[in-house]
């Protein structure tokens, strides 16, 4: 096997789909989410309330729902981000490799791929691997994620044990 990046933890998927990327969330990943969703309304109250810009309160009510949209996006990309980086070894990930073996052997039990199967051409699917493996890094530049089962993902030995194989 390749070596995939440097990682001091081992590498659960290189390209993990979106929902499993939201069920592997730690409850400390929706804290973040919340906090960062209150901040931007926070700050604003704040601002208001001690540097007052003499705003009506209709222009308050529209800065705080666009702050509040713009914090909920912030905090959902910034909890995908701290899961995703499990996935790949860059923070500790045990409960992670124990929730991936547990599913693991469940869909091997139902007779069903780790990945899924897709219905799309495999030039298609090598494609959507390309354009989503890693893409977490750049969530700043472009937000992208993997919605397509695809068999092209890399992690390191033992994650799944050999004899489970």
């Amino acid at each position: 096997m390749r070596k995939l990046h440097d990682a001091p933890f081992p590498i659960i998927d290189t390209d993990p789909i979106f929902g499993r990327v939201i069920r592997y969330m730690r409850p400390s990943d929706y804290v973040m989410g919340v906090a960062l969703t209150a901040l931007g309304p926070g700050f604003l109250y704040w601002m208001e309330k001690y540097q007052p810009a003499g705003l009506s309160r209709k222009h308050m009510v529209r800065g705080m729902g666009l702050a509040t949209c713009i914090g909920a996006t912030v905090g959902f990309m910034s909890a995908y981000a701290a899961s995703s980086a499990r996935f790949w070894g860059y923070t500790e990930n045990a409960r992670e490799i124990k929730m991936y073996r547990d599913e693991y052997r469940r869909l091997k039990a139902q007779g069903k791929p780790m990945h899924g199967t897709s219905t799309l051409p495999l030039s298609i699917q090598r494609t959507s691997a390309e354009y989503s493996t890693g893409a977490f890094l750049n969530f700043d530049v472009a937000p992208w994620f993997n919605f397509i089962n695809h068999p092209f993902h890399g992690q390191s030995e033992g994650v799944i044990p050999d004899d489970e194989k």
